[in-house]
Formats: structure tokens, sequence, C-alpha cells
């Protein structure tokens, strides 16, 4: 059975809070890190509702999408409906996780759940996020030294490539120097040249890493005044998540694409709004799980046919359609989101199999209730 420490390190794995707006407030809310966990249940809101639903079902942790505290607070009680919510799960023994816009860009994460529930294919971000910038380490070392300075860097981060880690690359060579009066050498005598056959040993790494992996180095270099580079490596460009999905489907109507929507969303009182002709053909398709209007400059112009995302306003959805834009479908934020719900569910299952149960909240916590 894993800790909640374990659980979270999975989770900030699949949605790293580093990758968050700085805006945000990501990350384990509440819980005691070493306390086991047996039952897991997602859901979009942080509400009183769905912290009595994940009490009363016995959940160890509550994993949420949208923040409970999502501003700074100097305390919680009962008298407010947030501090209703904590101290639910504080007398229950659940844990509270939240992933939120580290969640939106992600692989496996609210837009790409959005995407593939749609039906799309070949996909990619709308707004791809920037690649992690890398350096390269190289350093020169007896043969003999090199297996534990390819392991000190390892061990401190560098050679780590998308799904593969403990890469480097080495060569060898000649080192030539001469110890000085007050030098201790390792290898050789003061005031005599020495040459020495070394291997030259490099590796890639994230450059947010870089003291620690050089203080690595430095701890098991056998020389007493080690040579080595470190080197920016040019712009690595775009990674393959970000904001938003774009992708392909079978060509439709926009009508009927509209109804597809409408039937792989969970039901609201907000239903889906379409703006376009119903005639429309729609074969590439954009989403942006949450509040989209943002992305709308990015689409204009562009040849996708129609954009599935939320919360759009009168104005922003007016102008884009004069300048013959994407067709929209404005559906519910809570429905839009709540996709991501079952493919992280999956994602813990097949993880940490029968260790722990898992379970969505159909609660609709939407806040429109009726539609006249």
């Amino acid at each position: 059975m894993p800790t909640l420490s374990e659980v979270v390190d999975l989770l900030h794995s699949w949605y790293p809070p580093a990758t968050a707006e700085a805006w945000d407030a990501v990350g384990l809310v509440y819980g005691d890190q070493q306390a086991q966990v047996r039952r897991v249940m997602f859901a979009v809101d942080p509400t009183e509702e769905v912290a009595q639903e994940a009490v009363s079902w016995g959940a160890d942790l509550l994993v949420v999408h949208h923040p409970l505290f999502l501003r700074p607070v100097h305390g919680f009680t009962t008298a407010t409906p947030k501090g209703r919510t904590l101290a639910t799960l504080v007398a229950g023994g659940c844990a509270l996780l939240t992933a939120h816009t580290n969640a939106d860009q992600a692989e496996g994460g609210v837009s790409e759940s959005l995407a593939l529930a749609l039906g799309l294919t070949d996909l990619s971000p709308i707004r791809a996020a920037e690649a992690t910038p890398r350096d390269k380490i190289v350093v020169h070392v007896p043969h003999d030294d090199a297996p534990a300075i390819r392991g000190a860097l390892a061990h401190a981060g560098a050679g780590a490539i998308g799904d593969y880690d403990q890469g480097s690359y080495t060569s060898t060579g000649l080192g030539r120097f001469r110890p000085l009066p007050g030098a201790n050498p390792t290898i050789g005598q003061v005031g005599e040249p020495e040459i020495v056959s070394e291997s030259r040993i490099e590796a890639v790494l994230p450059r947010s890493l870089r003291a620690q992996v050089v203080r690595a180095l430095l701890a098991v270099h056998p020389y007493e005044e080690p040579a080595y580079d470190v080197v920016e490596l040019a712009d690595p460009g775009s990674a393959p998540v970000g904001t938003g999905r774009v992708g392909q489907i079978t060509e439709t109507t926009l009508a009927d694409f509209a109804a597809m929507v409408a039937r792989v969303l969970p039901a609201t009182a907000h239903g889906v709004r379409v703006a376009g002709d119903p005639e429309r053909l729609v074969r590439r398709v954009a989403v942006c799980g949450g509040a989209g209007d943002f992305l709308l400059d990015d689409l204009a112009g562009t040849d996708i046919d129609a954009y599935v995302t939320s919360d759009l306003r009168h104005h922003p959805a007016g102008e884009f359609l004069e300048k013959a834009g994407p067709a929209l479908l404005d559906v519910a934020h809570w429905a839009g989101e709540w996709l991501w719900l079952p493919a992280v569910q999956a994602r813990i299952t097949a993880a940490l199999g029968d260790t722990v149960e898992t379970r969505v909240s159909t609660l609709p916590t939407d806040p429109w209730t009726m539609r006249i």
C-alpha cells in the first residue's frame, strides 16, 4: 500500500508543479505524507459537498483540478465554505491535492483528455510549451575513475533524455599537466610534466540542475584541480506538450459534431452553444479545457474548422467570427474538465494496481443548474 508521499510523487511526475502558471496554487494542500493511501477520489471542484462525498466513501486522498485556496489565506474556519471544505477533509483524515494549470497542458492532462474523448487524432498543442533549457557537461578523468564519474552525474540528474536516463558519451585521449609547488597531485610529481590516458565524459542536463551536477562531479573526481566544461546548448525549441490541443476527426458537419460533443460530455444545464454554419464541414478541431478565449488569436486565420472550449465572452467571440475563424463550441467549464478525471484515474490504477481503490466523483459542481 503506497504512502501519500509516493502517490503525490507519482502525480507530480505526470503533472509537474513547476509547469503551473506563476499565479496558480497547486500541489499537496493538506495531508500526512507518511500516511498510507488505500482510496483515492477525483473531482473537478473542491466543494463542501465533494469533500463530504470523499469522506463518506473513506477516501484517503482527494485529487481536484481547481484550487481550494487560489489566493493566500491566514487561516480557515467553518465560518466560510472553503474552511468547512478543508475542515471536513481534516476530520475525515482525507488529504487534498490540486493539479490545475500543471494538468492543463501536460501529456494525459485536461486538454488532451478532452481531445481524446472527442475522437481527435494526431494531436499537437495549440500553443507549445517552451522546452527545458539544457546544458552539456564535459569532464576528463583517468579511465579507472570514469564509472564513478558517470554514476555521480546520473545520480545528480545529468543524462536524462525523454524516457531514458544515465545517458553519456565517453571517448579517450591524453591529458597533460605539470604539478607546481604547493600542489598535492593524485598522479605525478611536483615539477615534473605528466601525461595521463584519460576518458572524456559528456552528458546533457537541465540547466536548472547545473549547480548540483557540478557539485556531484567535484565531490567524486580524483584530481585536486579537475578540468571540466559546462556548455549552454542552443534553444531547444518547443516541447511536445503545451496549451490546448489540435487534431483530426473524420469529416462531418458542424451540427453533427456538436451533437457528438453533447453526447460525450456530462450533461449540464449549459449544454453546448454553437457559433457557425451548421452545415460547415469539420475536419480539424482545436480544444482547450476550461476558459479558452485567450487562445482565439492563435486560431484566427488557421486551417482549424472548429474550436471547443468554455466561458467564451460575447465580444471576443463575435469579433473572432468576423475574421472568418473556426466555428465555436462553448461547453460548460465543469463538463469540459471532468473528462480528465477518468483519464488520471486510469493512470493511477495502471501504476498502483490493486493496492489502491479509485473513484471519480459524478457530483455535478457546475454552478449553472437551470436553463429556461
